[in-house]
């Protein structure tokens, strides 16, 4: 994306995104273009038969992260801890380089009835990041965070993919990162697990519609949505974001924001995310998987409430 491309292009392209599926019309597509859709459609399926693997059951899934679990427990009497409290499932906070580990605690969690979903990569080595140096390491994080999912059995991996400063233009972070991620997508694509870009206070996709074309613009189904419906509190709507990007997501982040105070509140149900419209738009895009909140952890009695108000958001329809 050229630093002066111009806002005609942009708006062109919004106006084909409609009802939050984000989708182009096919309207005026040659040929060609339907070949190269058609050829796409096993890959699609592939993609998205990972996607839907988010476990047995209820159309809408509880877990927690990794961390939120009390430090003082081995890792059985964590995901026994989970399942207890209600959750469904866990996320790591990162990856783990020992993949023989790593497979020992995704048999754990799911002999546990939790199994792990997803990883989080973090925020080292941004993909943007102007020196070579930085985006190796981001780059090799991201292919150590792909086995470990493999390893764990998780379908999809949590990518900070740019971050905008004073060194790094808006347009740069969009071309350069692109560009960063699409050297991971064979990768993924060989693994089946899904590279899934997070909204995050990085300064970049700073609307619904410019997230919708970044993910768009890749046009592979192995690069997904992970949706923080907190992270948006503080100058949109999570309603909007979930609409506007909808099919393109595979993961949900649950946390709340006080726009007062401007700052994220301890629990759940507590801050200004508009609940019941979350869960409504949660429903109209057909969202199926996992909710997992980005918050502190606790005992079994602050575990519990957790699910307690994650089983109330679920019941607002």
């Amino acid at each position: 994306m050229n630093q002066s491309a111009g806002r005609r292009e942009f708006l062109k392209y919004a106006a084909a995104v409609t009802a939050g599926t984000g989708l182009l019309t096919t309207t005026g597509q040659s040929q060609e273009e339907r070949k190269k859709k058609g050829g796409r459609k096993k890959r699609e399926q592939a993609a998205e038969a990972q996607a839907q693997s988010q476990g047995p059951g209820a159309k809408l899934l509880k877990a927690c992260q990794f961390a939120m679990l009390p430090k003082g427990l081995n890792d059985a009497e964590k995901f026994a801890l989970a399942k207890k409290c209600g959750f469904e499932g866990i996320e790591l906070n990162g990856p783990m380089a020992d993949l023989a580990a790593a497979k020992e605690r995704g048999d754990l969690a799911k002999q546990a009835g939790v199994p792990i979903h997803s990883i989080v990569n973090g925020w080292g080595g941004p993909l943007s990041d102007p020196r070579p140096e930085n985006v190796e390491k981001g780059i090799a994080s991201m292919e150590t965070s792909l086995r470990c999912a493999k390893a764990v059995g998780a379908n999809a991996v949590l990518l900070v993919s740019a971050v905008v400063n004073e060194e790094v233009g808006y347009g740069e972070a969009w071309e350069r990162s692109q560009k960063n991620v699409r050297k991971l997508l064979p990768l993924a694509k060989e693994l089946q697990v899904i590279i899934a870009v997070e909204n995050v206070w990085n300064k970049f996709l700073l609307s619904p519609l410019e997230f919708a074309k970044y993910v768009d613009e890749f046009d592979d189904p192995w690069l997904k949505a992970y949706i923080d419906v907190g992270n948006m509190i503080q100058f949109g709507y999570a309603q909007d974001w979930l609409r506007t990007v909808g099919k393109r997501i595979v993961k949900i982040h649950l946390k709340d924001f006080k726009r007062k105070t401007n700052s994220f509140t301890p629990n759940l149900l507590e801050g200004d995310v508009n609940w019941p419209q979350v869960r409504m738009a949660l429903e109209e895009i057909g969202y199926q998987g996992y909710l997992t909140p980005e918050i502190g952890g606790g005992d079994e009695a602050y575990l519990t409430d957790v699910v307690q108000r994650i089983d109330k958001i679920i019941a607002m329809k």
